[in-house]
């Protein structure tokens, strides 16, 4: 284990939903200089605009880890609606990023991906070698396209020039600084959004699908432990770069209606809208790579979803 308290870290994205918890997680750990750079400080879709980053924040001072936060992400609509902007702004940030850590000899970064980048009827659990063994889900391959081309980025990198870059896989995350706009945001703060509206309207829920799809959901902040952990005991060098982060259980899209329900306290009717598509049948990650070696979630769903309605309803008071 090399502890990263004395490195100098760098967190792209700083100010979303994964970028900002892991700056807070870094910080309780005891690292002293975390550097927090988001999308107000730097294009990182654009070239020039990346490499001149990197220039001025490793001039005096190099930096040891890269956290890529950053991306462009949203939920079914906005994935099916807008597949340019999702393969596109995607490829564009993460090349410019692993670009730039190999030209200042970053010495690991830790590249985010998501669950979908494995093929839609993949076996359940998804393992970390089932990637690229079938066809991916329609709605949102753009996005998941861009990432697997992010994991090979990572992949070729480590072959060849035997740096240390970790391609971190995520499944569903969700937590009190989430997207709450219902055009772009995952199912979590969709459905809290929902909720919350409907009980304050006396209105009925509708939803997308039957609500028989599953989906395994992650708290924020277990993520945010978990890439400090991959930060200092995953070595890429000498294995495969990719690691599945999940909580290791699922529940159907129903069950988590219901339990949304129950903590914002709705009572009235949920009226499921099947032309709508269900997505994804199931997305389970087996992340026993990562609990192997030490790692474990500790925040359940239920109390997950209890406190990010907390922050939500005092955001939106």
């Amino acid at each position: 284990m090399v502890s990263i308290k004395n490195q100098r870290n760098l967190v792209l994205g700083a100010k979303g939903l994964v970028g900002s918890t892991v700056v807070e997680v870094l910080e309780a750990y005891g690292c002293k200089d975390v550097l927090k750079c988001g999308r107000d400080n730097v294009d990182l879709s654009n070239e020039k605009d990346c490499a001149m980053y990197f220039y001025k924040r490793n001039m005096f001072k190099q930096i040891d880890n890269v956290f890529l936060c950053a991306a462009k992400v949203g939920g079914i609509l906005a994935n099916d609606t807008n597949p340019v902007d999702f393969i596109m702004t995607n490829l564009k940030i993460q090349t410019n990023v692993i670009e730039n850590c190999f030209k200042y000899g970053i010495k690991k970064l830790i590249f985010l991906g998501s669950s979908c980048i494995y093929p839609k009827f993949a076996t359940q659990p998804m393992k970390e070698e089932y990637l690229m063994t079938g066809s991916l889900e329609p709605t949102n391959s753009a996005y998941a396209v861009a990432k697997i081309a992010g994991i090979e980025m990572c992949k070729s990198y480590n072959k060849q020039y035997g740096t240390n870059y970790i391609a971190a896989m995520l499944t569903n995350i969700y937590g009190p600084k989430d997207n709450f706009d219902l055009n772009t945001s995952h199912v979590i703060p969709a459905l809290i959004r929902k909720f919350h509206e409907a009980k304050e309207n006396n209105t009925d829920v509708v939803l997308w699908g039957d609500g028989s799809a599953k989906r395994e959901f992650l708290y924020v902040y277990d993520l945010a432990t978990a890439l400090l952990f991959l930060a200092e005991n995953y070595d890429a060098t000498s294995d495969d770069c990719l690691v599945n982060v999940g909580y290791g259980s699922d529940v159907t899209i129903k069950e988590l209606a219901h339990l949304v329900g129950k903590v914002v306290g709705f009572e009235g009717n949920i009226v499921w809208d099947t032309t709508k598509p269900n997505g994804t049948p199931r997305k389970l990650l087996d992340s026993s790579k990562i609990k192997n070696l030490g790692w474990h979630a500790t925040i359940d769903l239920p109390r997950g979803l209890e406190y990010t309605y907390e922050r939500y309803v005092i955001n939106n008071g």
